[in-house]
């Protein structure tokens, strides 16, 4: 899994507002991450949410496999299996945005969390999908295509 990790790229610039919003507005938001027994990548991603929880004071729990599969359903996301982790307002059950699918580093984890927290209040949700598919495989990025008409 380090073999994998050291392959992806970390974030390094952070927006100013980013601490004081993720600690400001914890009470608002629950990290949701869907696990099973004996999963490596479970085990990674639920040490760096926990780091996350310590940090900026979220809630993180766990979510079954049934209600991970349909949230995955709902927004047109493959069923990956575990993990997956799911940001969503406490006030509205249904407003959801993942954040991470298998594992990543935790400064990549606060910046997707600190994107979909954005997303869930205010922040059209292009805006956010296109910072996300920067960094990570949840957006899928267009293929580039070529300017030969062999290729194409």
């Amino acid at each position: 899994m380090r073999l994998w990790l050291a392959r992806v790229p970390v974030t390094r610039d952070f927006p100013a507002d980013f601490e004081s919003m993720l600690r400001g507005q914890a009470s608002l938001y629950t990290i949701e991450m869907s696990t099973s027994p004996g999963c490596l990548p479970c085990g990674d991603l639920w040490t760096k949410l926990s780091a996350f929880r310590t940090r900026y004071g979220w809630q993180v729990r766990t979510l079954g496999q049934e209600e991970a599969m349909l949230r995955s359903g709902r927004l047109g996301i493959p069923w990956v299996g575990n993990p997956v982790a799911w940001v969503r307002l406490l006030a509205d059950p249904s407003r959801m945005v993942p954040i991470a699918i298998g594992t990543d580093h935790g400064a990549n984890i606060a910046r997707n969390a600190w994107l979909a927290a954005r997303m869930l209040t205010g922040t059209r949700a292009a805006v956010g999908v296109r910072a996300m598919s920067k960094f990570t495989g949840i957006v899928g990025v267009r293929a580039l295509t070529s300017s030969n008409p062999k290729r194409r």
